[in-house]
């Protein structure tokens, strides 16, 4: 070195401390290192001990300091002094605050429960918001997922007991073959990123199905762009080319999964299409040793797909034979449904003959040897090296659920399910439908709830009806227009409350959930019958709390508002009873946990849940002298139990003999443990369970250890799912509870037990001609919801977003860089600014999500672009279809499930003048917060 050349420190330390905890900026819970510096936060990084990201961080992790300091927090609690939807508050103490909820909730809770709707969005512990509605004795409680993706999980957890993401994962390690299937692009994201470098790294190939190419479609290998709402009908023609071609796992299906199992041939019977039983009730096979009936988990039992047997004249066959004429029905052939999916035939063919030839010619062999739940010792693990990835884009459809379960069949007759480099279960699933609840609905006055909210109905007689027959939830979940609703129908709940359908409510309590903008179909309307009121002037909805962490468009409709913190402020549990934080070869759970403290007088939201419980009495809030049972949600997380030996958090439990991990008492030390273990708790997998998780007797002695369940449940897959049969046949006219006449024939129709394609609703009830142009919208990677949107640093990314237009729509119409358009659907209009992109499907436009904001919102200046050349697509989207010749309206949901349509959306689109702002404008709401600076920057130390 020269003799004056100064010497430079090249790594100052960026901290005088780390806190390591669990990221809140999108639903992957990656582990960050936060750095500290003067007891501030100064840096976040990812934690590379962490299972999920192991390191990798995105610019929404990094970008946590911007929200933790957005000048758009909530800094005290807040009454309402103006009118709904002014956004004018005066600020009030929390005893107040708790004084006027409890004055609110505490006479419906003696009187009529029902009348509490208590919904929340993205918080991550529904297992706990659950049981405060549980306990206090509401039927009307759901979270985000029947807005989002319950489609996908239902149609997984009926068929094979668990779905994508959440539930399972692709064996990114050992995969060949990689098909990705409308996943946006901050769903799952550094752990599909992190898969995808994986994959590439080893020469496997990747081929994306959406209409529009970007985020991870843009690395795939091949871009398959579907036209929107047909993925099912790909899919079943990718089936039917199998089944034609002969290229299915014939054993896997005979052995673990339901295609064997008889069903009642006899057409005059009330149980025609069930599952034949003995006396016990079990599922008959035909054991191919003996050519016998034998029940289909029988020791030793070997279920033939042929065999079938003849009784009183009546032949029951295996379900494999329904299957065989389903999937090679003609109307799936290739040159059939090009045309509509917009994909040539030649491709489609080539894209099933790539699959077979990868899941059969290029098996891959695991040296371990695994016994099975009928005995049987298997020398070693076979693979099918192809993996499937879906989420929202092909579930919010209303035709969302059989394409998905179509998804989930076609991983499980290649064999390509729970096997070597295919799709993996995710401890603590999987879980068939058996094995979780049945909704519950029985409410009376001053006492807890029957059961668990939320569930998966078996049949007809587990629909949460009154004994009249109308439903007895405000959102109608579980009823015949969508009896398999297994997550709520959240978008419907504000305006069946407003048309008193099925009854008036009193209470709406809501959080995190934006239901007057970004997360509300209809957002205008809605807007408007939150602020509706009666003939005497009362608001017909009479009261509305809110809790959010910052000053969103929903906050402007509240009455009282709970301020909540920040992610870095509070206790929070990523809990195995509710969305645990594991991959495929451990599981795991996770905390976060107060690295700072507020500078705000906010408390989190369900700490204020265990004050607002015992405040009321509620059973599980209160000890037996009445008294406050949890101080605060670190305390509930600590020492709740569920059932014995279970809590929210399986690691460091005390035992017999110390502490224990997945089952034990209550331990004070508890959550310290986690925080000296990086904020998580992980054990992995023991390899001989590794694989075959649902059939394998290791995996399911290990599950009960660790507490998934308190027996062993070994199953089979259930590709014709029974309950769906069972709605069809009283839908037929069979059994004590039938559908109203108006809904039979569509009941009858589409609770097929096998899946099936059929066109989304929506397009049967506008003009095709017209509306000929498919609508769609996504989030990107640096977005997530609203929260992104108001970030310093991610602004710079998205601060408004244009409609994207495909070359043919753009040529049409002469657009220019800079063109605005007319935007119409079949209930609503936006001019919009366009902007052209060639990677798209050509009857497709398509638009970021959440970026438009609502002038006075989030702390933004009244102009800024977000408000001015931001918009949103809900302005076009109704709740509710347009009337049928009968006069009734149906919600613009799956008829299953009632997972909103987002994606059925139609339009007609036109060159405009340039307005001064995207349209429709609304008019600002005032903020409870003072607007943001100019410039926000943050540094700390020197």
């Amino acid at each position: 070195m020269p003799k004056d050349q100064p010497e430079l420190d090249t790594s100052p330390p960026v901290s005088d401390e780390v806190r390591k905890t669990t990221c809140y900026m999108c639903a992957c819970r990656c582990g960050i290192n936060v750095h500290m510096k003067d007891g501030k936060v100064a840096y976040i990084e990812g934690n590379r001990d962490h299972p999920v990201n192991q390191g990798v961080l995105c610019a929404k992790g990094s970008a946590g300091i911007m929200q933790h300091n957005a000048p758009s927090r909530l800094r005290k609690p807040l009454k309402r002094v103006g009118e709904r939807g002014e956004g004018k508050f005066e600020e009030i103490e929390w005893d107040e605050a708790y004084d006027i909820a409890t004055g609110w909730l505490a006479p419906l809770r003696e009187t009529a429960p029902e009348k509490l709707a208590f919904f929340t969005g993205r918080d991550q512990s529904q297992s706990f918001t659950s049981f405060w509605a549980q306990g206090f004795g509401t039927p009307n409680y759901a979270a985000h997922g029947g807005f989002c993706s319950v489609n996908m999980a239902a149609a997984g957890i009926y068929t094979m007991g668990g779905a994508f993401w959440e539930f399972g994962q692709p064996d990114w390690e050992r995969t060949k073959l990689f098909m990705l299937f409308g996943v946006a692009e901050d769903h799952d994201s550094n752990p599909i990123k992190m898969g995808i470098g994986k994959i590439k790294a080893r020469g496997a190939r990747m081929i994306g199905v959406n209409p529009i190419r970007s985020g991870y479609n843009a690395v795939a290998d091949d871009w398959v762009g579907i036209t929107p709402g047909t993925d099912g009908l790909f899919i079943m023609a990718l089936i039917f080319e199998l089944f034609r071609a002969g290229k299915i796992d014939l054993d896997y299906l005979a052995r673990f999964t339901n295609a064997s199992v008889l069903l009642n041939g006899d057409p005059k019977s009330p149980e025609h299409g069930l599952f034949l039983r003995d006396d016990d009730g079990n599922p008959q096979v035909i054991d191919r040793r003996t050519g016998h009936l034998a029940p289909w988990d029988g020791e030793g039992v070997e279920p033939d797909l042929n065999g079938s047997y003849r009784h009183a004249g009546v032949t029951h066959a295996p379900a494999f034979h329904k299957m065989a004429e389903r999937f090679m029905d003609p109307t799936y052939a290739p040159d059939k449904v090009a045309g509509r999916t917009g994909i040539p035939a030649d491709r489609i063919r080539a894209i099933a003959a790539d699959l077979a030839r990868v899941a059969f010619d290029e098996a891959i062999e695991v040296d371990q040897e695994w016994t099975d739940f009928r005995g049987k010792v298997h020398p070693k693990m076979i693979g099918r090296p192809v993996s499937f990835h879906a989420m929202r884009g092909i579930s919010a459809h209303s035709n969302g659920f059989q394409t998905c379960r179509a998804l989930h069949t076609l991983q499980i007759i290649l064999g390509a399910v729970e096997t070597p480099g295919g799709m993996r279960f995710k401890p603590p699933y999987p879980k068939p439908a058996t094995a979780h609840p049945k909704p519950h609905h029985g409410f009376k006055p001053g006492q807890a709830l029957d059961g668990p909210h939320l569930g998966y109905p078996q049949g007809p007689e587990d629909l949460c009806l009154q004994p009249d027959g109308s439903a007895s939830r405000i959102d109608k979940a579980f009823t015949w227009e969508n009896p398999m609703s297994a997550h709520g129908l959240m978008h419907m709940v504000i305006s069946n409350a407003h048309a008193g359908d099925p009854y008036k409510i009193d209470t709406l309590f809501m959080y995190m959930a934006n239901m007057s903008w970004n997360s509300s179909m209809n957002t205008s309307g809605v807007m408007d019958m939150l602020r509706d009121k009666d003939e005497n002037g009362d608001y017909v909805i009479p009261h509305i709390i809110y809790s959010d962490a910052y000053s969103s468009e929903m906050v402007a409709f509240a009455d009282l508002i709970l301020p909540d913190t920040t992610y870095l402020e509070r206790h929070d549990c990523i809990s195995l009873l509710d969305r645990p934080i594991c991959e495929a070869d451990a599981v795991a759970d996770a905390i976060r946990w107060p690295v700072v403290e507020p500078d705000r007088d906010v408390r989190g939201f369900q700490s204020a849940l265990c004050d607002l419980g015992a405040r009321l009495g509620l059973p599980g809030f209160v000890n037996d002298d009445g008294n406050q049972k949890y101080a605060d949600y670190a305390d509930y997380i600590t020492n709740h139990i569920r059932r014995p030996g279970i809590g929210p958090l399986a690691g460091w439990r005390m035992g017999d003999k110390g502490l224990q991990h997945g089952r034990g008492n209550a331990n004070e030390g508890q959550l310290q443990s986690y925080i000296d273990n990086g904020g998580f708790w992980m054990e992995h997998v023991p390899p001989q369970a590794a694989f075959y998780k649902p059939f394998s007797k290791a995996y399911q002695e290990w599950a009960v250890e660790k507490g998934f369940y308190d027996s062993p449940q070994p199953y089979i897959f259930q590709l014709y799912v029974e309950p769906l049969r069972r709605f069809q046949l009283a839908a037929q006219g069979h059994g004590p509870i039938q559908p109203p006449e108006h809904l039979r024939a569509r009941t009858k129709l589409l609770m097929d037990p096998l899946p099936f394609w059929y066109a989304p609703m929506g397009d049967a009830t506008s003009d095709p001609a017209e509306f000929n142009v498919h609508a769609l919208t996504q989030r990107p990677m640096a977005m997530y919801h609203s929260w992104g949107s108001q970030n310093a640093w991610l602004r710079q990314l998205h601060s408004h977003n244009p409609l994207y237009v495909p070359t043919k729509i753009w040529d049409q119409h002469g657009f220019k860089d800079g063109d605005w358009a007319r935007v119409t659907s079949p209930t609503g209009e936006i001019t919009v600014p366009v902007a052209h992109m060639a990677a798209l499907n050509e009857n497709t436009v398509w638009t970021w999500n959440a970026i438009g904001k609502r002038k006075g919102a989030w702390a933004l200046d009244k102009d800024a672009p977000e408000a001015t050349k931001g918009f949103l697509l809900n302005h076009l989207i109704h709740e509710l279809l347009p009337e049928k010749d009968d006069g009734m309206r149906w919600a613009n949901s799956d008829p299953i499930t009632g997972q909103a349509a987002w994606f059925d959306l139609r339009v007609k689109i036109e060159k405009s003048a340039a307005p001064a702002e995207s349209q429709p404008v609304t008019p600002p709401q005032t903020t409870p917060v003072p607007q943001g600076p100019d410039k926000l920057a943050w540094k700390v130390g020197k």
